[in-house]
């Protein structure tokens, strides 16, 4: 079968576009706090979003972000590395160093590109990567592309990871890399135990907090959430979810940020974040330093739909994050509650293998009131008979 022909032969989105059940790439016309407008005209209360913070759509953000695009033009049509810098992506990397309580940062396009280049950019054959099974793709992707050794271990599973770490000596440099919140389940990783594994082992941590950064800890993230941001050598973080934009960062000491700023292929090749999308990270950032108040609402509300789906019958796992699982049975039953929500008004993600196990991906914001919130909740109590089956009924 040739390359294209594989292509021919793929009919599994084919297939689900035509029993009217394909739950991906939805065209929406617009959005505010907490709802989003689907381009048929639907209005929908959006619990599928990332911008945990009600950022993107803040008018101090889109107007800093507007001021920026006159300023600097549209994009910067270079590489960092030559002449895609702006005065404005190194005020930004001041300042999210200075946030984060790191040394230094380097900032990237996107939070895919900050990853590839702290993993590839650090680590080659003769290292070895040691990778939680449920790190995200961006990860994966970075690590296979590092052409390291790499040695998954199971998720959270630090005598696991202990266990690789003592048979796999080695003569390379060693890495650690998980997530700081993941992103399907909502759950944090076992900070103290790594770090301590970590340093037994002579192992550099990575930590990607790119649902962490911006909501715990009054924003500053997983590491300082745990109270062990000078433990972890390198930190990386997107500001596509809390901080409403599209940009990534690598944090760490200075020297290692100098050599990334070097060596990163996936910095030094690509354009660098345009004028619009820096500015509206920094002001994002500002605005979270000057508004905490929005890292506990957000929680709040994830934790009064958990508490609140729970009691209809449904299986939220147990996350304490923005990030709220819901069970639904396999494939086809996620699909098909998907489409009923949407149809009651409620926008929710359909997660499938490869990413996850089959289930509804939910998430709040900050800007969501009580009243959007319960909107949702009318919506999942409508059809909970036809998602949960009979189970519902001993609910």
């Amino acid at each position: 079968m040739s390359v294209i022909e594989k292509c021919a032969a793929y009919t599994r989105a084919r297939t689900a576009r035509e029993s009217g059940l394909y739950p991906y790439f939805l065209a929406f016309d617009g959005r505010d706090a907490g709802t989003a407008r689907l381009a048929d005209g639907r209005d929908v209360v959006m619990c599928g979003s990332n911008d945990y913070l009600g950022l993107s759509t803040d008018p101090r953000v889109t107007e800093a972000a507007a001021r920026a695009a006159v300023q600097h033009g549209a994009g910067c049509t270079g590489s960092r590395f030559l002449n895609g810098n702006l005065e404005l992506h190194d005020r930004l990397e001041r300042e999210l160093a200075a946030f984060f309580g790191k040394p230094a940062a380097l900032v990237l396009t996107t939070g895919y590109q900050a990853n590839l280049a702290a993993v590839a950019g650090l680590c080659g054959p003769g290292d070895t990567l040691f990778v939680d099974k449920e790190a995200h793709a961006s990860l994966i992707d970075a690590a296979r592309m590092s052409r390291a050794r790499i040695q998954w271990f199971a998720h959270n599973d630090t005598a696991a990871l202990a266990a690789k770490l003592e048979r796999l000596p080695g003569r390379g440099g060693r890495m650690v890399i998980v997530d700081g919140v993941y992103s399907m389940e909502g759950d944090l990783c076992p900070l103290p135990e790594l770090t301590s594994v970590c340093e037994e082992y002579g192992a550099t941590l990575l930590v990607d907090d790119a649902h962490g950064a911006g909501v715990l800890d009054k924003g500053r993230g997983t590491c300082s959430h745990f109270g062990l941001t000078d433990d972890v050598p390198l930190i990386t973080l997107t500001f596509s979810k809390a901080f409403g934009s599209i940009g990534g960062a690598v944090l760490g000491d200075e020297d290692v940020i100098d050599y990334l700023r070097h060596n990163a292929r996936s910095l030094m090749f690509s354009a660098s974040a345009s004028p619009a999308n820096a500015a509206a990270a920094l002001e994002s950032l500002r605005i979270l330093r000057a508004e905490p108040w929005r890292c506990s609402s957000v929680v709040d509300n994830a934790d009064f739909m958990r508490r609140e789906l729970a009691a209809l019958g449904y299986e939220v796992g147990a996350s304490t994050t923005p990030i709220v699982p819901v069970e639904t049975g396999g494939e086809l039953a996620t699909l098909q509650a998907w489409q009923l929500l949407v149809d009651q008004g409620v926008y929710v993600n359909a997660v499938l293998p490869p990413a996850a196990s089959p289930r509804l991906r939910t998430s709040y914001t900050a800007v969501q009131t009580r009243a959007q919130l319960e909107r949702a909740l009318d919506g999942f109590a409508a059809v909970r008979d036809r998602v949960l089956g009979p189970a519902a009924d001993a609910a």
